[in-house]
Parts: C-alpha cells; structure tokens; sequence
C-alpha cells in the first residue's frame, strides 16, 4: 500500500489518496464523478438487487437523493480502467454532523430516533450507499475501501459512525436467524442505543437465544455487516423493513478508537518505510 499526496482539487476532509496496485480509495473530486457514482448505485440497487425506481430515478438512471449534495464521496477506481469517471467500481457516501445539520438532519432519522447518538460526546458520521461493482468483489476492493474509510475517519477526528446496514428481502422471518443474533449478541449499550421509530419498529428477536448457533449465524450475515462487526459495531434496537430498497435495515454503531488506531499503526509503519527507504538513498 502507498500514500499518495492530496490532489490540487481535494477538498480539505480528503486524505489523498491510498493505492494498492492499479486500485485506489480517495474522495470524489468533480460533478461528473459523483455522477458516476450514482450511476454504479443505480446498477447495483436498483438493477442487481431489485430496489423499485422511481420515475425520475428510472429516467436518469442514477441513484439520487437530497443527502448527495452534502455528502463526500468515498470511490474505489481502477487505474486500469482510464482516469475519468468508468474507472469508478466502488462507493461509500459519507455525511459529517455539520453537512447533515445543514439540510435539516441524517438520512438514518427517517428509520430510527438518534437523538441519543447525537447527544454523544464528540463527532458523528453517518455512512450509508456503500457498494461495489460484482467483478470487484474480491478481498483487494473492500479491504481498499475499509482503509480509505479509516483515513477518512483519522483525518476528520470522527468520534463515532453510524448509519443504516441492509439484509437482502423484506421478510423477516426469513432473516430470523440474523436478525435475532443481532439483538442478542450485539445490541449497543443503552447511551447509544437508537431505536426504530414506533410506526416502523419490526421486533428483531424472533429466535430464542438457545437456538441460535452464533458461528452459523455470522457466515450468513452481508459482508458489510461482518465488516463492522471486525471493528465492534453495535446495533440498534428494532429492524425496519424498506420497500422501495427491497431490504431490512438495521442501525449499526461504531466507535472510532479502534479504528483510527489501527490506521495510526498503518501511517506510522508507512512513514517508517519511506525513512527507510530515504536513509538508504542517502547511503548509495
């Protein structure tokens, strides 16, 4: 992995970006990239995974709402692929306390009541739209977009992020296991513990604890819930079924010490190679 400088047009939140062979992590820098990025979720919402367009988004074939505007954009490109927007094959969105105040609140408050994660010491990030182009599902891509996410993050000084993480289908029962596993094993602690809104409340414990085998229940879950398990996520009281996204929505919380510690430990080892590497210049 390399670090390469902030380009001239990054704005002041972007770290840059990361390279990992002919894939980078970094932020979105022009209207036209963001556009591509609504293009990709189009593609993989609406078209891959069944979410119901619509009119306008149908048209436009983009993936759009009032939150983009505010939003940064977290994308994974292929070098390989040229440098304009069809190198775009991965996405995170990105919306800071301050961006969110600024539009009237977070994208989550129309699932789940924050007000107890707002009252958190310190600064909330909201993630939300991640996804990645099916032929760049393999370890390299997410484990990309994970460390631009942790660069992200230490730059920014986020104390916390959360946001809404998604299971295929909108039956519950079917997700019994998942659902219950959730809430038994990893529910947050009441001071940051968001609960689904009374009129969209779905009742996550629909297995009993003795009948749940937590290894199973783990290799079914999405690999973007597994992911914020790594970094000791929490989840919310209440699923929420969403029609339009053919999903159900579970809140996740992360605090970001483990986070920006791990990613400490990444900069310092990286910063220590290019000592190294200078030292030994100097001595050729």
């Amino acid at each position: 992995m390399t670090i390469i400088a902030p380009r001239p047009d990054s704005t002041d939140r972007g770290f840059g970006e990361l390279r990992s062979g002919h894939l980078g992590v970094r932020l979105a820098t022009s209207p036209t990239e963001i556009d591509a990025v609504q293009a990709l979720r189009y593609r993989i919402f609406y078209e891959e995974m069944g979410a119901h367009p619509a009119p306008d988004t149908l048209a436009a074939r983009r993936d759009i709402d009032v939150f983009d505007p505010v939003a940064d954009h977290l994308v994974v490109v292929d070098h390989e692929r040229g440098t304009g927007p069809e190198a775009i094959v991965g996405t995170y969105r990105l919306i800071q306390q301050d961006a969110a105040s600024s539009i009237g609140g977070f994208y989550s408050a129309d699932e789940y009541d924050l007000s107890r994660l707002i009252a958190f010491p310190g600064h909330l990030l909201e993630l939300g739209r991640s996804c990645v182009d099916p032929a760049y599902r393999g370890r390299a891509a997410m484990q990309l977009m994970w460390r631009g996410l942790a660069a992200y993050v230490f730059r920014n000084d986020i104390a916390l992020m959360f946001g809404c993480a998604s299971l295929h289908g909108t039956d519950p029962d079917a997700l019994a296991t998942e659902l219950s596993y959730l809430y038994y094993h990893h529910l947050a602690p009441p001071a940051l513990r968001p609960a689904a809104l009374p009129g969209r409340y779905v009742d996550m414990r629909r297995v009993a604890p003795e009948k749940i085998n937590p290894r199973r229940a783990v290799l079914t879950l999405p690999p973007l819930i597994k992911g914020y398990l790594r970094l000791g996520a929490f989840i919310g009281d209440g699923a929420v079924i969403d029609h339009q996204f053919n999903t159900i929505d579970v809140a996740v919380i992360v605090k970001t010490d483990l986070v920006t510690e791990r990613y400490n430990k990444h900069y310092r080892r990286e910063a220590e190679g290019r000592e190294a590497e200078g030292r030994e210049g100097e001595g050729s």
